[in-house]
């Protein structure tokens, strides 16, 4: 009978690391949905009390209650969808990374700024590509702006995210750790950015420089083309200023939110718009009141 062999010195800083690193993603795996919920109802707060805008929409509970469905129904999908997509990726992961980057600090740090940048390119490539920007145009035809909106998209364009975010994590190397932290800051800062909230000017202009504020991406979903093709931003307004896709902000507020001469659709159209081309053909289309001019 063959007794297990003992570790030996090399390996147990490896084991170590190991077990570290599995630790941290149970954690996450099962605190994200408290830390989601937590945040949100915080936003919800603040947006009560310090709202940016007056809500115009006639039917605003309705409105609420479709942005809701299309997050649980992203919800239901998406974290096996990301978790699988991750776990895959990590196994195709091509190992150029030393072990001493693997986990700490100043790996997260660059891998959340790598993700940041990605994600800069690819909410861009969603409004520069047609076929992308039919799943990516379900987020931007809401023609309110709050905290639900940061959690309205297409499912078709989560499954694309996640597939192409994947082929990134393997061709950099990045850790699974790494790609749930980035998960749940982005989430957590699109629930912030699209957020019904005026904050104190002085925390706007300071934050602003760095980060992606509520009145900074309130331009990206003004109903003039130009100004949505514009501040792309997720985490760092960073990307925008050095890439020269940063808003004027010279569009008067009276033009709205949503997408340029288009209505809000309900639940059902909205899954089905991204497969037709002409919204004429498209079924369950009851035009919304609430229509930018």
């Amino acid at each position: 009978m063959r007794l297990a062999q003992k570790p030996n010195e090399e390996t147990k800083p490896c084991l170590n690391r190991t077990r570290i690193v599995d630790s941290a993603v149970q954690t996450l795996l099962a605190w994200k949905l408290w830390i989601v919920a937590g945040w949100f109802a915080t936003i919800l707060l603040c947006e009560h009390t310090l709202p940016m805008r007056r809500a115009r929409h006639k039917r605003l509970l309705r409105r609420i209650l479709r942005n809701l469905s299309l997050f649980g129904l992203n919800g239901i999908v998406s974290p096996l969808l990301v978790l699988y997509t991750a776990f895959v990726a990590e196994s195709f992961s091509l190992g150029w990374r030393s072990e001493g980057w693997q986990t700490g600090l100043l790996p997260l740090v660059c891998d959340l700024v790598l993700i940041d940048v990605f994600i800069y390119w690819w909410h861009r490539a969603n409004h520069a590509i047609p076929f992308l920007w039919r799943f990516h145009e379900v987020h931007h035809l809401d023609t309110e702006l709050d905290s639900t909106t940061g959690v309205r998209f297409h499912l078709g364009e989560v499954v694309l995210s996640a597939l192409v975010r994947s082929i990134f994590v393997v061709l950099l190397d990045i850790p699974l750790v790494s790609v749930l932290i980035a998960e749940i800051a982005l989430l957590l800062a699109s629930l912030l950015q699209h957020a019904n909230l005026r904050l104190p000017s002085v925390w706007e202009r300071r934050l602003g420089y760095l980060f992606v504020t509520p009145q900074w991406h309130e331009f990206h979903h003004r109903a003039r083309r130009q100004d949505t093709d514009s501040n792309y931003g997720n985490l760092l307004s960073l990307w925008d200023r050095l890439f020269a896709s940063t808003n004027p902000q010279r569009t008067p507020a009276s033009v709205g939110i949503g997408v340029e001469r288009k209505s809000d659709l309900p639940l059902l159209a909205l899954l089905l718009a991204p497969f037709y081309r002409k919204r004429s053909a498209l079924p369950f289309r009851r035009k919304d009141r609430n229509t930018n001019p």
